[in-house]
């Protein structure tokens, strides 16, 4: 159930760092053809190291799910 609950963490983390790098283009206080506001580059570097570390959690944690299995299998052969 932890599992669960953390797996589901990490991806609602992910959504949420793809959110707030699309946020300024998507609601529009980015002017088009202007040059980042600083808004834009804070959510811009905000949102994708969250969604970078995220992501980077949930391999690891899918990694480890893996290994775990293929320790379970060689167990079982034996």
């Amino acid at each position: 159930m932890k599992a669960k609950l953390g797996v589901s963490a990490l991806v609602l983390l992910f959504l949420a760092g793809l959110w707030l790098v699309a946020a300024p283009f998507a609601v529009g206080y980015q002017p088009r053809g202007a040059g980042y506001v600083d808004a834009t580059v804070n959510d811009l570097w905000l949102g994708g190291s969250i969604a970078a570390v995220s992501f980077v959690s949930l391999v690891v944690y899918a990694a480890d799910a893996l290994r775990e299995l293929a320790r379970r299998g060689k167990h079982a052969d034996a």
